[in-house]
């Protein structure tokens, strides 16, 4: 916290200029996934959250294009707290919680089936109406 606190003095971002806060305090890898998150958006294509760099670029993105949420699912909740802070700032539910923190995208990997069978259930299941049950 005492870096955080550190850069913060010393950058002081506005909070309100998401382009400004990455540039004070974000690496090029949190402008990147903050990218692809909105590049998922803009193309109605989920993308899945993962762990604490993707959170934050995921954080980024929701601050420059709120609505960009809409295509993020939380693959795992982190073991590193602020993973858990971010996703709930997101308004995220973790798919899954393993207490990984393994990183490589290895939570992503394995909510992938998760996601893939949510998918099919929605396009392959039939309704009770298609499968002709009765109302009663």
């Amino acid at each position: 916290m005492a870096v955080v606190r550190a850069a913060l003095a010393r950058h002081t971002p506005d909070p309100g200029d998401p382009v400004g806060v990455l540039a004070a305090v974000g690496g090029l890898e949190h402008a990147a996934l903050a990218g692809f998150v909105l590049a998922g958006a803009a193309r109605r294509v989920p993308v899945l959250v993962d762990g604490v760099i993707a959170a934050s670029g995921a954080l980024a993105a929701a601050a420059l294009a709120p609505d960009a949420r809409g295509a993020m699912v939380a693959g795992h909740r982190s073991a590193e707290p602020g993973a858990t802070v971010a996703l709930r700032h997101l308004g995220l539910t973790p798919l899954l919680d393993l207490g990984m923190r393994l990183g490589e995208g290895s939570g992503a990997m394995l909510a992938v089936p998760v996601v893939a069978a949510a998918v099919r259930v929605l396009h392959e299941v039939a309704t009770f109406d298609s499968a002709g049950v009765s109302s009663k």
